[in-house]
């Protein structure tokens, strides 16, 4: 074979191929919201027609005799057959699992079961992503019914809780308006701790709306842990004397962390506030702070009894006071349950982790505060 017959034929060869594709990519185009069989179908007869109408096209020029051409149409339309089988098995193949993964996106935000992942490695993985899914969608959906009846509990015990002292407050401004009252000057002191009360319960309400609100952002600062630990100590004392409870402490020299003094302190006190309330008369209140290897640790042991273990999970959620009664506590102004919900919310807002766990004596529990360590402070 000459050169000038093998570019002649590599050139109709090329042509004839171009061709077919053509007319099979227009063909795909019509059928393009048909189901993918078609296109699979359409597919395997292109590449059985384009050599075989190459095959024919070189014939006709006489490259090949007609005896060859016979041969190699018959070998053409049994692999068009052939190949055509094969595609049609494989599109409808793929068609099962597309409806399969189909089926799952729809039962995605319901209750029925999911199609276990099968098919090709694509199909797999997107069922998988879908599974995936579907445990993230319920886990969202178990957490937004949480917040849902946390936010409906809230309202309902702070109104409570409002609605006593303001009950008081009418009773008592209408006893010295009508000058009933034995002793004025103690309706004056109680309506003045009523009030006390209740703006230290809007205060809670604003700074628990904005850790809600993702707001509250931690004006840092180097905090040496002994001197907050102290003035901590120092301020709920006079509480801790009122019910004859001990409040001491312990931490380590030099220990100090990059942290919102403000805001770190009202969390610290609020545990110790807690921990007194809990703590019964001549029982005692520890605080400690200690550096660990990856930041430090405060702490807050009482002699609370313990907590139970069903309570453990709900003791940091909006509300929760360790009981079914909402009477407040006059001596520590009742917060409504929601002290240790924002202890959360700052601690969380330092990239740390608050928890608690019972003591081994069984006598009480142990609020914790782990802070991670930071660059600046460790320069210091």
């Amino acid at each position: 074979m000459t050169g000038d017959a093998f570019w002649t034929i590599v050139l109709v060869a090329s042509l004839s191929a171009a061709v077919v594709g053509m007319l099979g990519f227009a063909a795909s185009w019509l059928v393009r919201q048909r189901s993918l069989v078609w296109h699979l179908a359409i597919l395997a007869l292109v590449a059985v027609l384009a050599p075989l109408v190459g095959l024919i096209a070189v014939t006709r020029m006489m490259f090949f005799s007609g005896h060859d051409l016979a041969v190699a149409t018959y070998v053409g339309i049994v692999a068009a057959v052939v190949t055509l089988g094969v595609a049609i098995g494989l599109g409808l193949a793929i068609g099962q699992w597309s409806g399969a993964v189909q089926r799952n996106v729809r039962q995605l935000g319901g209750d029925g079961e999911l199609a276990p992942p099968s098919g090709a490695k694509e199909f797999r993985d997107l069922s998988t992503a879908l599974h995936e899914t579907r445990r993230e969608l319920a886990t969202s959906r178990e957490r937004e019914q949480l917040l849902d009846q946390s936010r409906r509990d809230l309202v309902s015990w702070v109104s409570h809780d409002l609605r006593t002292p303001l009950a008081g407050l009418r009773a008592m401004s209408e006893a010295l308006e009508d000058g009933m009252a034995a002793d004025p000057q103690r309706y004056l002191t109680q309506i003045r701790q009523d009030v006390d009360r209740m703006a230290t319960m809007v205060d809670d309400l604003f700074e628990l709306s904005r850790i809600h609100a993702g707001v509250l952002v931690p004006q840092r600062e180097t905090v040496l842990l002994h001197d907050l630990v102290s003035e901590a100590i120092a301020s709920l004392d006079p509480v801790a004397r009122t019910r004859d409870v001990r409040v001491g402490g312990a931490v380590q020299d030099g220990i100090c962390v990059s942290a919102d003094p403000a805001a770190l302190s009202r969390a610290l006190s609020n545990l110790i506030m807690n921990a007194i309330r809990h703590t019964p008369p001549s029982g005692e209140v520890q605080v400690r702070a200690e550096q660990v290897e990856d930041g430090v640790v405060l702490s807050v042991a009482d002699q609370c009894g313990g907590i139970a273990e069903h309570d453990m999970t709900q003791v940091f959620e909006v509300g929760w006071q360790g009981s079914s009664a909402r009477t407040p506590d006059r001596d520590l102004g009742g917060r409504a349950g929601l002290g240790l919900a924002i202890v959360r919310g700052i601690v969380e807002a330092h990239d740390g982790v608050v928890g608690v766990e019972n003591l081994e004596s069984a006598d009480g529990c142990r609020f914790l505060i782990r802070l991670p360590s930071s660059p600046e402070v460790a320069a210091v």
